[in-house]
């Protein structure tokens, strides 16, 4: 297994962790609109970055910068959930998909 894909499966396993961590009161992602609206961004970007390294379209350099962006917004989205018992506010959701927003311009399409 390539050092990118064994960094790429370390991250998701850390992010997946991460969101588990929560106590079994709090909501998961799949529970609040606002985080699973930006965890669903988050998969479909990762999706299409693999898809465009796959077709040769982008280096294995330029899909590892974009995939840490992602996960580096997948743990800001985790921290602010974690400071409001599980939610995101419109706020840091606007943030957040501001970010993304960023990140999807950068993998073309």
């Amino acid at each position: 297994m390539s050092l990118f894909k064994s960094s790429l499966l370390a991250a998701v396993a850390l992010a997946l962790s991460l969101g588990t961590a929560m106590p079994a009161s709090a909501a998961t992602y799949n529970d609040h609109p606002r985080r699973h609206e930006v965890i669903t961004r988050v998969h479909d970007q990762d999706l299409r970055i693999k898809h465009e390294r796959r077709e040769g379209e982008m280096s294995a350099m330029k899909a590892h910068r974009l995939h840490m962006r992602d996960h580096n917004i997948v743990r800001r989205e985790q921290m602010d959930a974690k400071l409001h018992h599980g939610h995101i506010t419109k706020g840091e959701q606007h943030a957040l998909n501001h970010r993304l927003d960023h990140v999807s311009k950068r993998i073309g399409g």
